[in-house]
């Protein structure tokens, strides 16, 4: 390096969390989907994967929630669990039941400052968006708080679908329940 030369050092990684909303209750049949609540497995689901996102050393520096009942519910719980001011959630109607390149305008939308970007969104775009993230990872149904974490190599959010992307973290409630 030149010694008259000044180098700023840019992250070239960044990481994108991409969460399903919790549970939901469907003790109302007649409530819009827009407005259904979180059940108790979902309260609890929450913030105990947001506590698992913590001790991963998941620290976000933006959440964007869908806007409906259940999503809104699922992203302050995560951020209370994450030691995340809620009154910073950006809350976006257009994640609602959307599409895999309305998510990808989302992360396109966030600012380079932001180094991890966690995103709370529904089935089945949710679904369709993480396993076109970095095949050969594939799930066949996003569980309900459900997060799956990508690693992306680059400096600008807005080149995330030309930019190196590595699936690092698939974790859901109950998953070593079992094991």
């Amino acid at each position: 390096m030149h010694p008259n030369c000044e180098y700023t050092l840019i992250s070239m990684q960044r990481t994108l969390i991409m969460v399903r909303h919790a549970k939901s209750s469907w003790a109302n049949p007649l409530q819009s989907d827009f407005d259904r609540p979180l059940n108790d497995r979902g309260k609890t689901d929450a913030p105990a994967m947001g506590e698992k996102l913590k001790k991963l050393g998941i620290s976000p520096d933006l959440i964007v929630s869908s806007t409906a009942k259940r999503t809104r519910q699922t992203a302050k719980k995560l951020a209370a669990a994450l030691g995340y001011d809620e009154e910073a959630i950006k809350w976006e109607e257009k994640l609602y039941h959307c599409i895999p390149s309305v998510l990808e305008e989302v992360i396109y939308e966030a600012s380079d400052k932001v180094k991890t970007l966690l995103i709370v969104a529904h089935n089945p775009g949710i679904t369709e968006f993480v396993n076109q993230i970095a095949p050969p990872f594939s799930v066949d149904n996003m569980p309900t708080c459900g997060v799956v974490g990508a690693h992306i190599s680059t400096k600008e959010w807005n080149n995330f679908l030309i930019a190196e992307r590595k699936v690092f973290l698939f974790e859901y409630p109950g998953k070593h329940d079992n094991s």
